[in-house]
């Protein structure tokens, strides 16, 4: 199932829309847009706005991944197939489809690391960035990804309607970032790894999928 998720994305235009969208909005406003999140109008060996932007922009982009998951299964008819032929049962579907959407969002955050090594090469002298805050940032972005995922895949499950799900997701990871997680995030974002704020990114994502399979075990 994993598997056939993740061909899924990339046989259609689905993975190269997102993360085409997500690397050219990054890019825009790293070196081209003027504005506080701007490497060249900071001045700074830095790229927090690499950090800054991107929970934003996964705020639309991971509930876009996940917002047909279920709803399509539901809605083609194919859903009673799949738990039919799924031998290991409904949490195997969810976590299969949820590392599916993860793994790809993990792919549009690779190509991120030009930004630091273009930093690296131009800060006076070269290579007088931190390395470690990057580090611990991008762990960061990782986590938050998932953890958005995770809702997206929540929403999904509330809803046959695609669109609903998307709406629904979206403000799920507004609404928990604005409320809980921006503090936790910023810390990672400084390069301050506490296992409290990495455990609180892991916990919010499994009681999201634990929810998800609860609806779906409920649902017809």
């Amino acid at each position: 199932m994993y598997r056939k998720e993740l061909a899924y994305y990339f046989a259609s235009p689905i993975a190269y829309i997102v993360i085409g969208l997500y690397l050219l909005t990054i890019s825009l406003f790293l070196w081209v847009i003027p504005g506080q999140w701007n490497i060249i109008d900071s001045g700074y060996a830095q790229v927090d706005g690499l950090f800054g932007l991107s929970p934003w922009l996964m705020m639309l982009l991971c509930p876009a991944l996940t917002m047909r998951l279920f709803a399509e299964e539901r809605q083609t008819g194919t859903w009673d197939i799949l738990l039919v032929y799924q031998r290991s049962g409904l949490s195997s579907l969810v976590l299969a489809k949820f590392l599916a959407a993860w793994t790809l969002m993990l792919i549009a955050l690779l190509p991120n690391l030009v930004h630091y090594f273009i930093v690296y090469a131009m800060a006076e002298p070269i290579g007088n960035i931190d390395g470690g805050q990057f580090a611990g940032s991008f762990i960061g972005l990782m986590l938050i990804s998932g953890t958005f995922l995770s809702l997206g895949v929540l929403a999904g499950c509330c809803t046959r309607s695609q669109i609903v799900a998307f709406i629904l997701g979206a403000l799920l990871c507004f609404v928990l970032f604005w409320v809980i997680l921006q503090d936790h995030y910023s810390a990672l974002s400084r390069g301050v790894m506490d296992l409290r704020d990495v455990l609180l990114f892991i916990t919010i994502g499994i009681i999201a999928l634990v929810g998800a399979i609860l609806i779906l075990s409920r649902k017809p």
